[in-house]
């Protein structure tokens, strides 16, 4: 099964549609997601916009979430900031705070005000 992403006029994701191999591969048995995007626009409308995406991360960096945007420029799908201070890691196109999260196996939360970890009972 081949998983795609309908995108918005602003690229995010609305949709996710899962569609059958052989709706997605070539007449040598390839895969190309040009013959699923062409399959979904006839069920869809031609007018609609579609991005192969993927569960393992091979295609487009991350699997595309609803809500999540496709950046055109890194050919990648990126899930909504989750906090204001957290940034973007360019290789995994992944938010992640800005300190890294203590390595000395005790349960931390993150702490948006102080932008800090804190060692707590409950991990996150």
């Amino acid at each position: 099964m081949a998983h795609f992403a309908k995108l918005d006029s602003e690229n995010k994701v609305v949709h996710i549609s899962v569609v059958d191999n052989w709706n997605c591969v070539d007449s040598n048995g390839n895969e190309r997601e040009e013959i699923g995007i062409a399959y979904l626009k006839s069920i869809h409308g031609q007018d609609t916009i579609w991005k192969q995406t993927s569960f393992n991360g091979s295609i487009r960096k991350n699997f595309a979430g609803l809500d999540s945007t496709y950046d055109e420029g890194r050919d990648a799908f990126i899930s909504p900031k989750p906090l204001n201070s957290w940034v973007l890691n360019e290789t995994t196109c992944k938010w992640q705070p800005p300190v890294a999260k203590p390595t000395d196996n005790k349960k931390y939360r993150w702490n948006e005000e102080t932008t800090s970890w804190v060692e707590t009972d409950i991990g996150l």
